[in-house]
């Protein structure tokens, strides 16, 4: 079964920023979705969240085609009114990751990629850093 991973808004940053530390990582899982060997999936929040986020430093245009290039390798989890019930109940003490969390369960997603893994405490499905799950696979 090929893996099918939800990304963290902060994982899409680590890539679309290239941050330092952290790209490397993202941009091995975002080749890895591009070549076919896995199935990525984000929440629509993400994209707005980067889009604000990186703006404050790039060209809005840059960002948004760096945005729809991504979008070409990613699918999308609308934020439906039951994810927003979902995470307002939920166990979780910070709503937007709740949020991201119930996106990855509705999407089927069997890991989440982040690195805030303490944030998804609460989580029923695997919670790696990037560089957990590039090591993980690199045993198979």
């Amino acid at each position: 079964m090929m893996d099918k991973l939800f990304l963290d808004t902060n994982v899409v940053l680590d890539l679309l920023g290239e941050r330092e530390l952290f790209y490397d990582a993202a941009a091995k899982i975002a080749t890895l979705a591009d070549k076919g060997k896995v199935i990525l999936s984000v929440s629509a929040l993400s994209y707005s969240t980067v889009y604000y986020l990186l703006s404050k430093f790039e060209d809005k245009e840059v960002v948004k085609e760096k945005l729809r290039k991504f979008k070409l390798i990613a699918e999308t989890s609308d934020l439906t009114d039951k994810i927003i019930d979902k995470g307002l109940s939920s166990k979780f003490t910070d709503f937007e990751d709740a949020l991201q969390y119930y996106c990855a369960i509705k999407m089927d997603c069997n890991i989440l990629i982040t690195r805030n893994e303490k944030d998804f405490k609460a989580s029923a499905i695997p919670v790696m850093t990037p560089d957990e799950y590039l090591k993980s696979i690199s045993h198979k």
